[in-house]
């Protein structure tokens, strides 16, 4: 056993009561009021690099801060830059939780908390990692940046400013990118993601009348916005899941026969899937399977809807407004901006008399796959994970979007490395959020393997 392992294995207990105490700071972007509790974690990310031995620093930004922190660069060397987020989602509806969100629980070999998985607990595994090294006399023949931002929940409008400058590729300048933001395909069964899917926002606001009206004295002499809405909508996707935006599929990279093989041979269960969501069966673009419909297929989706009467009981109104927030989840080499254009085009030809609209598009990002015949750090990475968790890694696609990754990977040129700990049913942006504390303990392990492997290499 390296000096390394067994510093890590020593050091449990230390590395939960760390965790535990930054997951305890409800680091809310999303939410004005909460904006001292995104300093006071910016803060204890700063002052813990510091702790350990990195040159560590806030960077400030149009946004919140930014927190860096580097080991000793290394002339002629590879550079690993790795990328966390240290906010969190709200964690209403508070009623649903079993434990206090901002209170780590432990139950079930699991921590309850907000942020314990989704980053938090993932991001920290790298940290740890590269304490155990140092702590243990490990000299690492290469340097490792973590650049970490404290906006991902609400847009990352920070790190895409500080990215695009001068400063920010100069400072991130690396060629690998390491994130653990994502899950592993299975409880034990290490996975490497090698493509993320973009995404694009909308908030779509159509107005009637001046106000709202009695539904008998102007019902049917006037167009009702809520009517006008779900009609724009119904017809977005057809029944067969195919999006029917023009032109929306033709930047779409088909899957290769390899991909679809890759797919097919995972242990995957549907019915299971679906059960585990509440559902007796899925649904989705026919002709593909469902691990290429959320990996790696383009979606429109409808987030919410909100049109008159809400409260209890009934009013016999025509509202006089109608709203609904649109995602569409894009693959590598669709354009978001391109798409907003069609969606625009196809909702204008749609809008009846009437009726005023305005589309208000919110955010957008690019979708990234990595080649994995050409990439430098995969093997590495393999040979730790298999090490690690006994198994070799499975290589998988992720549905959900890390708008910054993408653009990581083309402003920066360097490979993406997503190596994630997590599980599907971590419940993500959900009540009662968890990390498993075997998974945690396991990236902590596999982390620094990584970077004795590439050492070796």
């Amino acid at each position: 056993m390296n000096l390394f392992e067994a510093y890590i294995l020593s050091q449990k207990e230390y590395f939960e009561s760390k965790w535990f105490e930054v997951l305890r700071i409800p680091s809310i972007s999303a939410v004005e009021k909460f904006q001292p509790e995104i300093l006071r974690t910016a803060d204890w990310f700063c002052d813990y690099f510091r702790a350990i031995g990195l040159q560590s620093e806030l960077i400030e930004t149009v946004g919140s801060p930014l927190v860096y922190a580097e080991t000793p660069a290394v002339a002629n060397a590879p550079v690993i830059l790795v990328y966390g987020h240290y906010d969190v989602q709200p964690p209403e509806p508070l009623e649903l939780w079993q434990s206090p969100p901002f209170e780590p629980t432990i139950r079930n070999g699991n921590v309850y908390a907000r942020g314990a998985t989704d980053d938090k607990g993932q991001l920290l595994t790298h940290v740890f990692a590269v304490e155990s090294l140092i702590r243990s006399g490990e000299k690492l023949p290469f340097q490792i940046k973590f650049i970490i931002e404290g906006e991902e929940e609400c847009g990352g409008h920070g790190i895409d400013h500080f990215l695009h400058s001068d400063e920010g590729q100069k400072k991130l300048a690396c060629d690998c990118i390491l994130v653990s933001d994502t899950s592993m395909f299975g409880f034990g069964q290490p996975t490497i993601t090698y493509g993320l899917r973009g995404i694009i926002a909308f908030e779509l606001f159509l107005t009637g009348p001046n106000r709202d009206l009695h539904s008998g004295t102007f019902g049917g002499s006037v167009f009702n916005p809520a009517i006008a809405l779900t009609k724009i909508l119904a017809q977005f996707i057809d029944e067969s899941g195919v999006v029917q935006i023009p032109g929306f599929y033709e930047d779409v990279i088909p899957l290769t026969d390899r991909e679809r093989t890759q797919f097919a041979d995972l242990a995957f269960d549907d019915n299971a899937f679906f059960e585990k969501i509440g559902l007796a069966q899925g649904f989705g673009e026919v002709g593909f399977s469902t691990n290429e419909r959320r990996w790696a297929r383009p979606t429109f989706d409808i987030n919410g809807l909100t049109s008159g009467y809400q409260g209890e009981g009934s009013k016999t109104i025509i509202p006089d407004k109608a709203s609904a927030k649109l995602t569409c989840r894009l693959v590598p080499d669709q354009d978001p901006n391109a798409i907003a254009d069609s969606v625009r085009k196809f909702i204008a030809s749609r809008i009846p008399s009437g009726i005023a609209w305005e589309l208000v598009v919110q955010h957008g990002a690019s979708g990234m796959r990595l080649d994995l015949d050409s990439s430098k750090f995969v093997v590495p990475m393999s040979k730790a994970l298999e090490k690690t968790f006994h198994c070799p890694p499975v290589f998988t696609r992720e549905g959900g979007s890390i708008p910054i990754v993408a653009e990581f990977h083309r402003v920066l040129r360097a490979e993406v490395l997503l190596v994630g700990w997590g599980q599907d049913d971590d419940a993500l942006h959900s009540p009662n959020e968890k990390f498993s504390l075997a998974s945690f303990h396991s990236g902590i392990l596999a982390s620094a393997r990584f970077f004795a492997e590439l050492a070796q290499q």
